[in-house]
């Protein structure tokens, strides 16, 4: 017991046998084996034996240094993930250096890019060797970000690749970051612009969108709109700029726009045929009781028109309690929606996500105890769920409807059927990638490779 050395729940490692200096892993004893993140994998014969090459990104959001391995295949297995799915992985064998001790183990490759760490270090590769202590971290030392990128060259850009824009606000979110890296990845020169730190030029002539420091910005092949709520109008009024650029926007100006106004988007899915919940709308209503009645009586959830992830919506139990909750919304004069409360929906709702036309992943979110709002923000949980053909055509229809080319559709399971509740014109990744596993980013950045291609080959033909 005392020769075992003691790890935290995270630490730095090498991998010397497959060129990996340095890796963050997560050090977890109750997954059994260790795994790796390694994308296209390819197996091959080499003098009669089994190999396998792939390629490894070992740095977290960066998809310009890569590293290439080639190993002999050990195994190939059938693994369940943290996120229930069956996979069959190739398993290969290399040498884990941990401080001043190595030794041998297994590692299954698969494409951990939803993960937040690259490699998982499970107990099969400790036994012997390794004890963890869950409540520290780097016991063999940090490691600095700018320090980890020393180890590794960038590799070269792709002058064939697509010039992109990030329009956004924070360089630092999970969603952000994933998008980048995965425009680097394929092969693309993409960079994050602050919303608010971009300026307009219009003009006839020679019209610009510049930058701090007075850069321009007109010679990009696409832009995407991550735009936060408060700054829903400059930063569409930003997106509108580049596309009279000839600017590809992941979802254009006008869509961002309904999408963004609570009332006009339940109405478009209303004009394309789509059922919501029952609502009301009113602008501090003196028919109270008519406002409640309309939409079948309390229970019903009370909405101010501006919120947003779940801020400003209240559940009214009761009559009286609907009453007062709509009487202090009127003495802000404030515009409001009133929804009926769907009961057997039981703190559940579905979070669709739609990339051109196309549901890529699907999850079922669910409130914590005593919440009634199924909202990860508000310390809700995510999990993967199989959605029925008439869920699948309500999320693909309603991004359709508001015009987005990107959509978080959010629906819940009603006796009536599946209900549309709203479609998110920005939706986050962080949560829908960890519950599905699925590599988001990747997928949105293949929608602007083709969007630019169908959009170079119709100006061709109009020449």
């Amino acid at each position: 017991m005392n020769d075992k050395m003691v790890a935290g729940s995270e630490e730095w490692v090498s991998l010397p046998g497959l060129g990996l200096p340095t890796i963050k892993v997560r050090v977890d004893s109750g997954a059994k084996t260790s795994a790796l993140h390694a994308v296209n994998i390819q197996p091959f014969q080499r003098n009669g034996e089994s190999w396998v090459s792939f390629d490894v990104y070992p740095l977290q959001f960066d998809g310009k240094r890569v590293v290439h391995c080639e190993a002999p295949v050990v195994d190939k297995r059938i693994i369940k993930s943290s996120t229930g799915n069956r996979e069959s992985r190739y398993v290969v064998k290399t040498i884990l250096r941990v401080g001043e001790e190595s030794w041998e183990i297994e590692v299954s490759l698969t494409d951990r890019d939803s993960m937040g760490y690259r490699m998982l270090l499970g107990r099969e590769a400790m036994m012997g060797k390794m004890m963890v202590d869950p409540e520290s971290s780097f016991l063999f030392g940090q490691l600095a970000k700018e320090d980890a990128e020393k180890f590794y060259t960038k590799g070269d850009e792709n002058v064939q690749g697509l010039r992109i824009g990030l329009l956004a606000s924070n360089p630092e979110l999970y969603s952000n970051q994933r998008i980048i890296e995965a425009g680097e990845q394929l092969g693309h020169h993409i960079e994050f612009f602050n919303i608010s730190q971009c300026y307009i030029k219009l003009d006839a002539k020679t019209p610009e969108v510049h930058y701090r420091g007075g850069r321009i910005l007109n010679d990009f092949h696409a832009v995407i709109p991550r735009i936060r709520p408060s700054m829903t109008y400059y930063g569409c009024a930003l997106t509108r700029q580049f596309e009279s650029l000839g600017v590809y926007a992941l979802n254009n100006s006008s869509a961002i726009t309904h999408s963004r106004d609570k009332l006009y988007s339940l109405q478009l899915l209303l004009n394309n045929g789509l059922d919501i919940p029952i609502t009301g709308f009113a602008n501090s209503p003196l028919d109270t009781n008519d406002l409640i009645k309309m939409v079948g009586g309390s229970p019903l959830i009370v909405k101010l028109l501006e919120g947003t992830q779940g801020k400003g919506v209240v559940l009214a139990e009761t009559k009286k309690a609907a009453e007062s909750v709509i009487n202090a919304f009127k003495s802000l004069n404030a515009n409001i929606l009133v929804q009926e409360f769907i009961k057997e929906a039981n703190g559940k709702d579905l979070r669709c996500f739609v990339i051109n036309g196309k549901v890529v992943a699907a999850m079922q979110r669910e409130a914590p105890p005593g919440e009634f709002r199924a909202n990860i923000h508000l310390g809700g949980t995510g999990s993967v769920v199989k959605i029925t053909k008439e869920e699948k055509r309500l999320a693909i229809q309603a991004a359709k409807a508001m015009g987005l080319d990107v959509a978080g559709v959010d629906m819940i399971r009603s006796a009536k059927g599946p209900l549309l509740l709203e479609v998110n014109s920005s939706p986050g990744l962080e949560g829908i990638e960890g519950a599905t596993g699925k590599d988001i980013a990747v997928d949105m950045i293949k929608a602007i490779e083709n969007n630019v291609a169908k959009r170079y080959v119709k100006k061709n033909r109009v020449r």
